[in-house]
């Protein structure tokens, strides 16, 4: 049987996390724009990639579990770009340009499963139900219901201020 935590120990276990209160959860906006610059990553990646090896290999009118080779290349880049972006960086290129970042809300990390879960089957159900994203503008913590299967949020990373001495270098 499992003894009770003391409050001491949830008040350790709260600050071991990756946020506090001074943490600003992302909104739907942000995180909108940033889903948007990722989508025209993808495209490109997808175009560079996914559509010359589909004309090489005679691909073009193939269909693979009811999808088109194109098709199939694009899911195929689109949830690795996000899982692997999001497991090795905690943020896509999307993320970063806005100062966003993937924290875990339990404290642990972002391990496998959460990740898996997250970027995969959550952003699966997310796409179908599209109320899974606009939660975002409603929840406290700003998460989306793929946020909510893998306890985690996106939060605003902290500006990073420019040191006296190189920004009087940079005015006349």
């Amino acid at each position: 049987m499992e003894t009770p935590i003391t409050e001491q120990e949830s008040t350790e276990r709260a600050q071991s996390t990756e946020w506090d209160s001074t943490t600003v959860f992302a909104g739907f906006w942000l995180r909108f724009w940033a889903y948007l610059l990722d989508l025209a990553v993808i495209w490109s990646i997808s175009r560079i990639i996914v559509k010359p090896a589909v004309l090489l290999f005679g691909l073009s009118h193939k269909e693979i579990l009811g999808f088109t080779a194109s098709e199939a290349g694009w899911a195929l880049v689109f949830y690795l770009y996000f899982l692997l972006m999001t497991k090795f960086l905690r943020q896509t290129l999307g993320k970063m340009v806005f100062g966003l970042k993937v924290i875990s809300l339990k404290g642990d990390g972002l391990t496998w499963p959460a990740i898996l879960f997250r970027e995969v089957i959550g952003r699966f159900i997310s796409k179908f139900i599209l109320i899974g994203y606009i939660v975002t503008a409603f929840h406290p913590k700003k998460q989306g219901i793929h946020d909510l299967f893998a306890d985690t949020s996106v939060i605003q990373e902290e500006r990073r201020t420019v040191p006296s001495s190189i920004n009087r270098m940079r005015t006349p």
